[in-house]
């Protein structure tokens, strides 16, 4: 079943538990992604003194985080961010840095009460995976805002690594091949040999703990994930298709990253 969106007309229907809207354009879809999640936002720290969100990194997320990161009502001075994952061995001010994504994107436009990064760099990886997990289960995670990898995956939970019952919040995972093809794609590294092998990761349960799930997940080159994630079975084959069984999650796709439905 579909209906119209007031002011970005678009179809809307659910599959299994999880509620699935398409628009026409990536601008339509990151505007209305991001009014759903600045509504939560709002509703949250209107009961609550406090809340936390978790963001993630990627070019796919560019026109949401602009539209969020401007959206007039939220107290950004209440909110503590995290990040899901990040590259093992990599500084903060490479490139390809998901620390200087949400630095340049996020931190500097909004002024959060506090942002924690994972250490990319960090010299005992395991403790790093410990300290972050202590930060993460210090309050309940109010807003998660993902995407979906062109493998499927969510967060860095490739397929031969993801874990639906997973006993970890955050932990150190291998990077597929198709994973680090992605990333060359995206244009932030020269070969797929340039790209490290091994990142930190929140893992899906961590993920799903969230009170409010917004997926943002546009273009063409998404849209045999998307397929997957919805027409196929539940599966770490596609890792992101576990978001069928979340009904506080909501999927936003565009006319491309929609294209094989």
């Amino acid at each position: 079943m579909t209906k119209s969106h007031s002011q970005s007309p678009g179809s809307f229907f659910k599959v299994d538990a999880l509620g699935v809207e398409v628009y026409p354009s990536q601008a339509a879809m990151a505007l209305s992604a991001a009014r759903t999640a600045a509504t939560h936002l709002e509703a949250t720290l209107a009961s609550q003194n406090a809340a936390a969100v978790i963001l993630a990194s990627a070019t796919s997320q560019i026109q949401f985080l602009d539209e969020l990161t401007a959206a007039k009502n939220v107290d950004w001075s209440r909110i503590t961010v995290f990040h899901m994952d990040e590259y093992l061995g990599i500084t903060a001010d490479h490139r390809a840095s998901f620390h200087r994504f949400l630095k340049e994107r996020v931190e500097s436009r909004i002024r959060p009460k506090a942002i924690h990064y994972i250490c990319g760099e960090a010299l005992e990886p395991l403790l790093e995976c410990e300290r972050y997990t202590r930060l993460l289960r210090a309050q309940a995670i109010d807003l998660c805002c993902l995407g979906i990898g062109e493998n499927g995956h969510v967060a860095f939970n490739d397929p031969p690594v993801a874990n639906f019952q997973d006993p970890y919040t955050v932990k150190l995972v291998q990077l597929d091949l198709p994973c680090r093809q992605q990333q060359v794609g995206e244009g932030y590294y020269p070969s797929v040999d340039a790209v490290p092998q091994y990142a930190f990761s929140l893992t899906v349960p961590a993920l799903c703990n969230a009170r409010k799930m917004v997926c943002v997940v546009p273009e063409k080159r998404k849209a045999t994930a998307v397929r997957d994630t919805l027409r196929g079975p539940v599966s770490t084959a596609c890792p992101a298709s576990y978001l069928r069984t979340q009904s506080q999650a909501t999927l936003f796709l565009d006319a491309d990253s929609a294209s094989l439905l």
